[in-house]
């Protein structure tokens, strides 16, 4: 009895047919029927029996199943621990944030730790974005990046960093001389956001939604140099983090004001699964992305 034998029979169990077992072996049915004769005459006895057109495990192949099932897996873990001495640790974190502005700073972050684990793939998921707890929870994801966690006894959170949200405005607005702007002061403005829904959007959030204010006039721009130019042109204000407009404010064509008296500050999050089991690259990856972020916004 040889592996690919134990293949066979784990396919074809596990395929539901023969022609579909076909496919994952990439045999042809000659060369399948062969090799299940092969299995059949070194053991002795029948592995499966047909009825009604369905192969069914006899006792032996049901026993047979479950030692394939236990050897495979053992060969997969050992190949699996051979590579991760060789090459170093293998396997893959899905990630995602609930805000497209984080995807400013988190490529730099993604490639500094792929050059310390080259073998570790590392998988924005941007279509998460917005919802990245929601997608955390069903396993679609493995970290979400966030800066509004829900109290869940599932999930575990790790202080990242601190930002502040500012208003952009044109140097010709009527709040480009105010040191701070107010929830009422959004009744006549045209707000350009990122994307809907608006309940991600930090200033509705945080700022116009408590005080059940809305601006006259929101539209939706994905791209944020677009809205930047629609805001040079005076046609309308938006918020983003303080640290994303400062390539903008070179051209001294826009201002920077802050939201509130104290101004809006909040604080991202590592988020995982609370009580799972991870492997090391998982750990040595949140402790790096909290370390490369620290200096980025340190230096």
């Amino acid at each position: 009895m040889e592996i690919r034998h134990l293949r066979l029979i784990k396919s074809i169990v596990e395929e539901g047919s023969i022609t579909k077992a076909i496919d994952k072996l990439h045999l042809t049915q000659s060369a399948l029927s062969h090799q299940l004769k092969e299995a059949e005459y070194q053991l002795g006895t029948k592995i499966f029996l047909r009825q009604n057109k369905k192969l069914l495990l006899t006792k032996a192949g049901e026993k047979l199943y479950l030692t394939a099932n236990e050897i495979l897996e053992k060969i997969a873990d050992t190949e699996k621990q051979i590579k991760s001495m060789v090459f170093g640790e293998v396997g893959e974190i899905r990630i995602s944030t609930e805000c497209y502005s984080s995807y400013h700073w988190l490529p730099s972050v993604l490639k500094q730790f792929h050059l310390l684990y080259p073998n570790v793939e590392l998988k924005i998921v941007v279509e998460a974005t917005h919802y990245p707890l929601q997608r955390l929870l069903s396993k679609e994801l493995d970290i979400a990046i966030v800066s509004d966690p829900i109290k869940n006894e599932n999930i575990e959170y790790l202080e990242l960093f601190q930002d502040e949200m500012v208003m952009v405005v044109s140097e010709t607005h009527k709040w480009a001389e105010k040191k701070y702007v107010v929830a009422d002061d959004f009744k006549t403005e045209h707000l350009f956001i990122h994307s809907l829904p608006l309940e991600t959007v930090t200033v509705h959030q945080f700022l116009l939604a408590p005080a059940k204010v809305s601006p006259k006039k929101i539209t939706p721009l994905p791209l944020t140099e677009a809205s930047i130019e629609m805001v040079k042109a005076d046609m309308g204000v938006m918020a983003m983090a303080k640290w994303a407009a400062q390539p903008y404010l070179k051209t001294n064509t826009i201002r920077t004001i802050r939201i509130g008296k104290n101004g809006l500050k909040r604080k991202h999050f590592i988020a995982f699964i609370k009580n799972k089991t991870y492997p090391d690259y998982f750990t040595h990856f949140n402790e790096f992305l909290q370390t490369e972020i620290n200096l980025q916004w340190n230096t």
